[in-house]
């Protein structure tokens, strides 16, 4: 049995509202919609948005190409603009418990979690604002005597992010700042799901000294504003996490005008685990990079390639750690897994459980929803007897469900590793180090964790291969992804040519 943790009532719910943010206001929109989001976990609603139209997007790049053609963000030293990054960050910090909460309520993510997930994005926000004052051309002076080139590196313009509802605020803490550290100003659209900490973020970043029109903020459904965010021509570059079935279609909006691209999205994980292994540190790892989030994460660890000899103990001893994970009321600290994003979304991860157990997969552990009688919630599932060709092998479920699959020899595991469409991330397990780099060079992913999974720092790039993205996030280099080079060529003394005498 999973321990189960019933959600509490929620007293006096006071649903927040929210404006949209376009050239420094908090403005209402041209229509009147709004968008009522009910919090997955209590099934209430708790958040109410200003829903933008197409006029609206219009509008907010507008802005946003103003402010970069015209006004003083671009122009600034790096060490202003670093300053004022700083200053963010440390508001960020001071009203985290706002952000945290919601989160929590609008997404179903346990508040312990979302607790360290503003914490480290507070770590990115003053790693960015170091990355501006580092943001440097080259000079070379070995073209000959006549001779000097100087590369410089420009803010690349209006950059329009798109983010996902699993990570509201630490996504956009992975691309906003490293935008705003090289100079370019924004156009962001939130998930419609979980929309309240990126507008609150928005109230941040003017209170810390941000000019209007440099960040701008809609809530509305991707098919409208996604889409004209996403094909207007005053728009320079496209950064968007979410589904790689919503990425191509970007990329296809990206290719009418030739916008620079960044895309981070889909994941089909796995952890190799070599009979040699640290079980005990691996069990606990495989349970956490299974149900850590929902398993609503791209980087989840939704693959276990298990050697023969182990897979029937590995199993046993993960369905038995599985029976301890707290599922339920996200608002609580003890949780461990909270609520599933939509009805919907859970429907579709009960299609992948019960499809696998027609296909002859074993449900080892879960398998079912949890009702509290509010809400929708997943216990944490363990599949067993998994074949490579299962659609809950091949498929981003997105949810808290485990396959196992096994292998007889490395080549085996790496076969099955890179089988399926995405290249997001691995991990492998083993004491032997030449296993490990073995694994290391020839799984094609972005990350792989040797005898650990799912750590990151914002100096690492993360990013995917194939199907899982285009382009890195983090690391020393993010700045730059939000960049254009220019090369100055300058000729020194008199010119020398076809008619000019040598």
């Amino acid at each position: 049995m999973t321990v189960l943790v019933k959600p509490q009532a929620l007293p006096d719910v006071k649903v927040r509202e929210f404006k949209m943010l376009i050239d420094g206001k908090w403005v209402e929109g041209v229509e009147t919609g709004t968008i009522d989001r009910v919090a997955p976990s209590h099934g209430v609603t708790v958040s109410r948005y200003k829903s933008a139209t197409k006029d609206d997007v219009h509008r907010a790049i507008a802005a946003a190409r103003g402010a970069f053609d015209h006004g003083p963000w671009p122009r600034m030293t790096a060490a202003e603009r670093s300053n004022i990054l700083l200053k963010a960050a440390d508001m960020i910090s001071v009203r985290a418990e706002e952000l945290a909460y919601l989160d929590a309520i609008e997404a179903g993510k346990p508040i312990t979690q979302v607790r360290s997930e503003i914490a480290g994005s507070v770590d990115i926000w003053r790693y960015a604002a170091a990355l501006a004052r580092d943001l440097h051309g080259e000079s070379y002076n070995t073209l000959g005597d006549g001779m000097m080139g100087v590369v410089l590196r420009e803010a690349i313009g209006v950059v329009s992010i798109i983010t996902p509802w699993n990570f509201p605020f630490l996504i956009v803490s992975q691309k906003l700042p490293f935008a705003l550290a090289a100079g370019c100003t924004a156009v962001v659209k939130p998930s419609e799901l979980t929309s309240g900490s990126t507008l609150v973020l928005g109230e941040i970043l003017m209170e810390a000294g941000v000019p209007a029109g440099v960040v701008n903020i809609l809530v509305g459904m991707g098919a409208d504003v996604g889409a004209s965010m996403t094909s207007h021509p005053d728009v320079d570059m496209i950064s968007f996490t979410g589904s790689t079935g919503v990425g191509r279609l970007t990329m296809a909006n990206a290719a009418q005008t030739l916008k620079k691209v960044s895309l981070e999205l889909g994941g089909k994980n796995p952890q190799i685990v070599f009979p040699d292994a640290n079980l005990d540190e691996f069990v606990d790892a495989a349970v956490f990079g299974a149900y850590f989030n929902a398993g609503e994460c791209c980087n989840a660890g939704s693959r276990l390639i298990v050697h023969r000899d182990i897979a029937g103990d590995v199993t046993a001893r993960i369905a038995s750690l599985s029976e301890k994970v707290k599922v339920g009321d996200p608002l609580d600290p003890s949780t461990q897994v909270g609520a599933i994003i939509t009805p919907q979304h859970l429907q579709k991860i009960q299609g992948y459980v019960s499809g696998a157990a027609k296909s002859g997969a074993t449900v080892a552990h879960g398998g079912s929803q949890i009702d509290f009688g509010f809400g929708q919630y997943m216990a944490p599932t363990v599949l067993a007897d998994v074949k490579p060709e299962m659609a809950v092998a091949k498929e981003e479920v997105f949810g808290p469900v485990l396959s196992v699959l096994m292998f007889e020899t490395t080549e085996d595991a790496i076969r099955i590793a890179n089988s399926v469409d995405y290249g997001l991330s691995a991990g492998v397990w083993s004491r032997d180090f030449d296993t490990c780099m073995t694994i290391g060079r020839r799984v094609r992913a972005g990350t792989i964790w040797m005898n650990t999974f799912m750590d990151g720092a914002a100096e690492l790039p993360f990013g995917g291969y194939r199907q899982s993205g285009l382009g890195r996030e983090l690391g020393r280099h993010a700045v730059e992804d939000y960049t254009e080079t220019k090369t100055l060529n300058m000729h020194i003394g008199r010119r020398t040519g076809w008619w000019m005498p040598r």
